[in-house]
């Protein structure tokens, strides 16, 4: 879906001068058509998570059937010690990590995951990253899924801050919309400093758990 700049204002909460400047500045992707910006939502998500800043998705969007962050983490498990030594054989043992459906080729999913990383590393700072299909619908999976894995040693992802990755949120989703609001909820979640600092330390599953719930009820709790 391609939006306005002044519809990524909205989402991003940000005035339309400073997405224009950002979009100037070669920060922000857009694509330009007869002297107007226009901006991929996909893109738009994961930049904003990438970012560390809070997207909020069209009235409409995000109904309440949307999976919450800590059922598709609890859906898709917590991983300790994943091994690999290259961006390659630790995406291979994340996926077969993952509690894939049987229709699912693990080796399609890696093939598809690879190719996500060659557009551009999915490393968003601070030693994460967040491995998934740029196009989550060609896996027809039934519910959304987040595996969360903590690397057994730390990988050179291409991060922008240079860091190495030691976790990596991959998720899997049934559609694009679930698949934008698991980002953005994901991105609102890394900005709690207590849910950082658990990922940070490698906390056990229902200590993490925990954390993700806390945060979706004070989210509710706040509308």
């Amino acid at each position: 879906m391609q939006l306005t700049v002044r519809d990524a204002a909205r989402m991003l909460k940000l005035s339309e001068r400073a997405v224009q400047e950002r979009i100037e500045k070669g920060d922000l992707p857009s694509q330009c058509v007869k002297g107007r910006h226009f901006l991929n939502r996909d893109e738009l998500v994961e930049w904003a998570t990438a970012h560390g800043l809070p997207v909020a998705l069209p009235a409409g969007e995000a109904p309440d059937q949307m999976p919450a962050l800590s059922e598709a983490l609890e859906a898709g498990g917590i991983v300790h010690h994943l091994p690999g030594r290259d961006k390659d054989s630790v995406l291979r043992h994340l996926v077969e990590s993952m509690p894939l459906p049987a229709d699912v080729d693990p080796d399609f999913l890696h093939s598809v995951l690879m190719a996500r990383e060659a557009l551009g590393s999915t490393a968003i700072g601070e030693g994460i990253a967040v491995p998934h299909p740029r196009s989550p619908i060609l896996l027809r999976v039934p519910t959304a899924l987040v595996t969360l894995c903590f690397l057994e040693s730390p990988i050179d992802f291409g991060a922008l801050d240079g860091r190495p990755v030691q976790a990596l949120f991959s998720m899997i989703s049934p559609t694009t919309r679930a698949h934008l609001h698991l980002l953005s909820m994901l991105a609102f979640a890394l900005r709690d400093p207590d849910f950082k600092e658990a990922i940070a330390r490698r906390a056990e599953a229902g200590e993490i758990l925990a954390a993700a719930r806390r945060i979706e009820a004070a989210a509710a709790a706040g509308k």
